[in-house]
């Protein structure tokens, strides 16, 4: 018998139970990114290599060691698949002139590509959705950004998600504090890890966000870039934070936070969960004004973020999945056909339904209603179907279970899930 081929390291199957909790938070992704004006596009998963070495910079973990690049032997051309988003999405803009009749709200959703150590929460092909503004240049839109995943957060019943916030300033205010801050990692390089030491002459800032706890002290007493910042940078900061303040948003000044990626300025920002292990961040992203420029476009202010899906489902796995508001039983070829007309219905006045296909006794299908997680089960026998009613019976509490003709259904579990007496 040959070997048997398996699913690369890393890249992982996503089987029928798993992909309908993907789907549906894919569904309300893209609700709640068009309630605020994003709209969506879509780019290539290869691009030119240049693109994010330009873009993300030379000296950064993703460029030095986990791209997943090549030489196209057709042409020549060297390729890479994208392990971030937002630099395609720039050089989309730039490309198609997208700014040309003024500012775009953009999002995405797809895959992305590191080669890194697989964990929980981090893959070789891993998803993200991103939302970004382009063609903005105030904090409000920063503050936009951030307000929307609070939102998301609720939508979902998550809690125990903390915003970190940080300015990293512009390009000539960064340029001036690293070389203060090579100054005072040079003075204890015999304490650096071999990471810091690395990064001591390519990207020194990415020493501040070390992992290592030997290194947290001689962190702790590193200059900070915050206190170097100049009058725009910080009014910036503060524009953003005032916003944040009017709506009552928490969160925490960390003076360390860098990011990864040569191309951010001024604000940055990390959403961070304490139930992910070590990688306890959900949604990352910051601004990016000198961007266009970098990849050999015109010049554009542009703010971001990016999260991660396979983590936000975790998260959601942990305050329970999904659900259905109805599962359908249905029993006896009347009564199936009933159901359709019946389960549209129920989805025209606005409820998710789970119609049970495939046949099987009541006592079975009542089974998979139970473990749905769906609060109410509609049932359906050719006696309720030649009458023109069906039995509603409600699953997570104590009552009597009823019937009501089909025209009332969508009125009575309105009723029922929500008290109004009217449809949803």
């Amino acid at each position: 018998m040959a070997e048997p081929i398996r699913a690369v390291r890393g890249m992982n199957d996503i089987l029928p139970d798993e992909a309908e909790r993907w789907e549906a938070l894919e569904e309300l992704l893209r609700d709640w990114l068009r309630s605020y004006g994003y709209r969506n596009v879509r780019s290539p998963v290869l691009e030119h290599t240049a693109l994010f070495r330009r873009a993300i910079g030379e000296a950064t973990d993703i460029v030095e060691k986990e791209m997943y690049s090549f030489t196209d032997e057709l042409n020549g051309e060297e390729l890479t698949l994208r392990p971030e988003a937002t630099a395609s999405i720039a050089r989309m803009a730039a490309e198609h002139s997208l700014l040309h009749d003024g500012a775009q709200r953009l999002y995405y959703i797809g895959p992305m590509y590191r080669h890194e150590r697989p964990q929980k929460g981090r893959y070789r092909q891993f998803h993200q959705v991103g939302a970004e503004a382009l063609g903005y240049p105030g904090p409000d839109v920063d503050a936009e950004l951030l307000l929307m995943c609070v939102r998301l957060w609720d939508d979902l019943g998550l809690s125990g998600i903390r915003l970190q916030l940080n300015c990293l300033g512009s390009t000539e205010e960064r340029f001036a504090y690293r070389k203060s801050l090579v100054k005072y990692l040079e003075k204890h390089q015999t304490d650096l890890d071999e990471d810091s030491r690395r990064r001591l002459r390519t990207n020194p800032l990415r020493v501040l966000d070390s992992k290592n706890p030997a290194m947290q002290q001689l962190v702790a007493g590193a200059p900070r870039l915050l206190e170097r910042l100049g009058e725009e940078s910080l009014k910036h900061f503060e524009g953003v934070q005032a916003f944040l303040k009017d709506a009552g948003i928490q969160y925490d000044i960390n003076p360390r936070l860098v990011r990864g990626l040569d191309y951010y300025n001024l604000t940055v920002f990390e959403w961070v969960s304490d139930k992910l292990g070590a990688q306890g961040t959900v949604c990352a992203g910051g601004r990016y004004d000198g961007l266009f420029e970098q990849i050999g476009g015109k010049s554009a202010p542009a703010c971001g973020w990016a999260l991660g899906i396979e983590r936000l489902l975790a998260l959601v796995a942990d305050s329970g999945r999904p659900c259905p508001d109805v599962y359908l039983v249905n029993q006896g070829e009347l009564a199936s056909r009933a159901a359709f007309r019946a389960a549209e219905a129920l989805r025209d006045a606005g409820f998710s339904v789970v119609q049970h296909c495939g046949g099987g006794s009541f006592k079975s299908q009542m089974k998979k209603a139970d473990a749905s997680g769906a609060p109410v089960a509609v049932i359906l026998g050719d006696d309720e179907a030649q009458a023109g009613e069906v039995g509603i019976k409600a699953l997570r509490e104590e009552r009597e279970q009823f019937r009501v003709s089909v025209e009332r259904l969508p009125e009575a579990i309105s009723d029922l899930l929500f008290g109004t007496g009217e449809e949803q």
